[in-house]
C-alpha cells in the first residue's frame, strides 16, 4: 500500500463517523414521525370500519322494520325505499368492508358470517314483501319472524367492532414501543459515535503493520496464481504487443507442441502454423491496438497431435504492471465434442420439423375427414327420418301399433344418430382448436352452469356448497364447458335422491396446482369400471336410468389435459361420486365469495 494511502483511509473514517452522528439520529427521528402519523392512520382507519359495520346494522335493522310496516298496512314511499334500502345497499357496503379489512385473515372470516347472515335476512325479507303483495300477511309475518331469528347480526357486528378496536389497540402500544426503542438508540448513539473514532484511530495504527504483511503474502499470491495457471487444463497463453509469447501454460504447450518454458516465440510459429490464419491474426490485432475483446472466434485448428479440433478462441487486452506496453490474453476452448453434438440436434430438429409438417397434414386430413362425415352421414339420417315420417303419414289410421312402434324407434335412432354425430364433431375440435388463453374468473363459470343444470328441475331439493374459487389462465370457452357437464352430471345422477347435496371445493396440490373438486351424493358407480369413465360413448348406468350420450365426460378430460391437468374420479354404488380435476395455479389467481344454499 501506498503512503498516501493511510490519509485518505482515516479521512475516510472520519467522513464515516460524521455521516452516523448526523444520519443516524435522522433516521431515528423520521421513523418516530412516520410511527405516528401511521398510527393516525390506523386510528381513522378502525374508525372507518367499524363506522361500515354500524352502518350494515342499521341498515338490516331499518329494512326489517320498514317491512314489518309493509305488514302493518302503512305503504307509503318512504317505507317502501327504507324497506328496499338494505337489498340495495348492503351488497356494496360489504365488498367496501372486505376491501379494508383484506389484510386480516380473521376479520374475513367474521365479515363472511356477517354476509351469510345479511344475504339470508335480504332473502327472507324479499320473501315476506312478496307475500304481503300477494295478500299472504300470515307468511309474511313468518318469513319476517324467521329473518330475526335464523339470522341475527349483532354478534358478528359486535365481533368485528370488538376485533377492530383490539387491533388498534396492539398497533398503538406497538407505536409506544417504538418510540421508546427510538429513545434508546439516540441515547446508545453517542456511545456507538465514540466507539467509531476509537476504531479509526485503533484501525489506522494497526493498518502500519498490515501493509508490511500484505507486501509479504502478495509475493505468496504470485507465486500461487502462478501454479493455478498451470495447473487449469484449459490452454491459456500471454502475448507482448508484437504476438510473441510471454507466457503459457502446460495445456497449452500440450496442445501446440510448445514448451511453456521458452518465451518470444512468434504466435505464427506455435502449433505447425495453427495461428497464421490471416483474418484471426488481424482481430487479435485489433484487440491490442484499439482495445477491442475477442469473443466465441470459431476456427478449425490442427493441433500438436496431428487432430483437427473445432475450437473457440477469446482474446483481451491486459496492461502489464512492469510496462506501458499492453500485453494480450489469449485462451482456447476444444469444442470438437460440442460441435458434433450441435450438429446432431440440428439433424434431430430437421427430422422433427418433418414430423411436425406430417403431424399438421394429418389434423388438416382429420378436419376435413371430420366434415366429410358429418356432411355425408346426416343426409341419410335425413332420409331415414323424413322417410319414416312419411310412411306414417301414408299409412294415417291404417297403421298398427308394432308398426306405429317400429316407425318411432326409426326415428328416435335417427335422432339420437345425429346428436351422436353432433357429439363427435365436438370432440373433435377439442383437440385441434387453438387455446385462447386468458384470466378466468371460475366463480362466475360455476354459477353459469349452475343456474343450466337447475334449470328443468322443478319440485326438486339441491343443496349446494360452493366454495370460494379462484382465478386461473385458460380458455373461458372450454373452461366452461367442463363445468357444465360435471355439475350437469351430479344434478343428472342425484335425480333419485330425496335432498340432493352438490359440493363444489378446491385445494391447492403438492406441487402447486389447483385441485377443483365436484361431490355429489348420487348413484355413484363400481370403481373397477372406472377407466372406462372418459372414453367417448362409454356408460356406466342404462339410458333409461339417466339419459345422455356418454361424451360429456370424454370432453372434460380433453379439455383439461389441454391445460395441463388432469381428471380422475372417486366414487361407490349408492354413495355418490367424486369428480376432481386440476389445473395448473398462476399468479392471477384471486378469491371470491363462497355461497350456500
Amino acid at each position: 500500500m501506498k503512503e498516501s494511502a493511510l490519509p485518505r483511509w482515516r479521512t475516510a473514517g472520519l467522513l464515516l463517523a460524521v455521516l452516523v452522528i448526523v444520519a443516524l439520529p435522522y433516521a431515528v427521528t423520521r421513523t418516530s414521525i412516520e410511527d405516528t402519523q401511521r398510527a393516525a392512520a390506523w386510528v381513522a382507519h378502525s374508525s372507518e370500519i367499524k363506522a361500515v359495520t354500524y352502518q350494515l346494522a342499521y341498515l338490516a335493522r331499518d329494512g326489517e322494520s320498514a317491512s314489518y310496516r309493509l305488514l302493518a298496512g302503512d305503504a307509503d314511499q318512504p317505507t317502501q325505499r327504507r324497506a328496499l334500502a338494505a337489498d340495495q345497499q348492503i351488497p356494496a357496503l360489504i365488498r367496501q368492508l372486505r376491501a379494508m379489512t383484506r389484510d386480516n385473515p380473521d376479520q374475513q372470516a367474521l365479515i363472511g358470517a356477517l354476509d351469510n347472515a345479511l344475504t339470508g335476512r335480504i332473502v327472507l325479507m324479499k320473501e315476506a314483501r312478496a307475500r304481503i303483495a300477494r295478500g299472504d300477511v300470515e307468511g309474511a309475518r313468518q318469513s319476517l319472524r324467521s329473518a330475526g331469528d335464523l339470522f341475527g347480526v349483532s354478534a358478528e357486528i359486535d365481533e368485528i367492532v370488538h376485533t377492530e378496536d383490539g387491533l388498534l389497540a396492539s398497533r398503538q402500544a406497538a407505536a409506544r414501543e417504538k418510540a421508546a426503542d427510538g429513545r434508546v438508540v439516540l441515547a446508545v448513539t453517542a456511545l456507538a459515535q465514540l466507539f467509531l473514532l476509537a476504531v479509526i484511530v485503533w484501525m489506522s495504527e494497526r493498518q502500519i503493520g498490515q501493509r508490511r504483511l500484505a507486501e509479504s503474502r502478495e509475493g505468496r499470491a504470485v507465486q500461487r496464481s502462478r501454479m493455478i495457471f498451470q495447473a487449469v487444463r484449459e490452454p491459456i497463453a500471454l502475448f507482448d504487443g508484437n504476438l510473441k509469447s510471454l507466457l503459457v501454460n502446460n495445456a497449452f504447450g500440450e496442445l501446440y507442441g510448445l514448451d511453456p518454458a521458452e518465451s518470444a516465440v512468434p504466435l505464427t510459429e506455435i502449433g505447425d502454423g495453427a495461428w497464421r490464419d490471416s483474418v484471426l491474426l488481424q482481430r487479435l490485432n485489433d484487440v491490442l491496438l484499439r482495445d477491442r475483446e475477442l469473443w466465441d472466434y470459431d476456427m478449425i485448428q490442427r493441433t500438436a497431435d496431428g487432430m483437427e479440433r473445432n475450437v473457440v478462441i477469446n482474446a483481451r487486452r491486459l496492461q502489464q504492471q512492469d510496462s506501458d506496453v499492453p500485453a494480450l490474453l489469449l485462451t482456447v476452448s476444444d469444442v470438437t465434442t460440442r460441435a458434433l453434438a450441435e450438429h446432431q440436434v440440428n439433424e434431430l430438429n430437421r427430422q422433427l420439423e418433418g414430423k411436425v409438417t406430417q403431424i399438421s397434414d394429418v389434423n388438416r386430413e382429420l378436419e376435413a375427414f371430420s366434415y366429410s362425415v358429418s356432411h355425408d352421414l346426416r343426409a341419410p339420417l335425413r332420409h331415414i327420418a323424413g322417410f319414416a315420417r312419411k310412411l306414417e303419414q301414408q299409412l294415417g289410421e291404417r297403421i298398427d301399433e308394432k308398426s306405429a312402434h317400429y316407425l318411432a324407434v326409426i326415428g328416435d335412432s335417427a335422432q339420437r344418430m345425429a346428436l351422436l354425430i353432433d357429439d363427435l364433431l365436438v370432440f373433435s375440435r377439442l383437440g385441434r382448436g387453438a387455446l385462447r388463453l386468458q384470466g378466468v374468473d371460475m366463480q362466475s363459470l360455476v354459477d353459469e352452469a349452475r343456474a343450466l343444470a337447475e334449470s328443468g328441475t322443478e319440485g326438486r331439493r339441491i343443496v349446494w356448497t360452493i366454495a370460494p374459487l379462484p382465478m386461473v389462465i385458460g380458455d373461458e370457452n372450454m373452461l366452461r364447458t367442463v363445468w357444465q357437464n360435471l355439475l350437469g352430471n351430479a344434478v343428472k345422477y342425484t335425480g333419485q335422491c330425496e335432498v340432493a347435496k352438490i359440493e363444489v371445493s378446491v385445494r391447492q396440490g403438492r406441487h402447486g396446482n389447483y385441485e377443483f373438486t365436484v361431490s355429489d351424493n348420487g348413484a355413484g358407480f363400481d370403481m373397477q369400471y372406472a377407466d372406462k369413465l372418459f372414453g367417448v360413448f362409454q356408460r356406466l348406468h342404462r339410458a333409461s336410468e339417466f339419459p345422455g350420450n356418454g361424451i360429456g365426460l370424454a370432453n372434460v378430460r380433453r379439455i383439461v389435459a389441454r391445460h395441463g391437468g388432469r381428471v380422475w374420479a372417486e366414487a361407490e354404488p349408492g354413495q355418490g361420486a367424486h369428480f376432481h380435476f386440476s389445473l395448473p395455479a398462476t399468479d392471477a389467481a384471486g378469491a371470491s365469495t363462497g355461497s350456500e344454499a
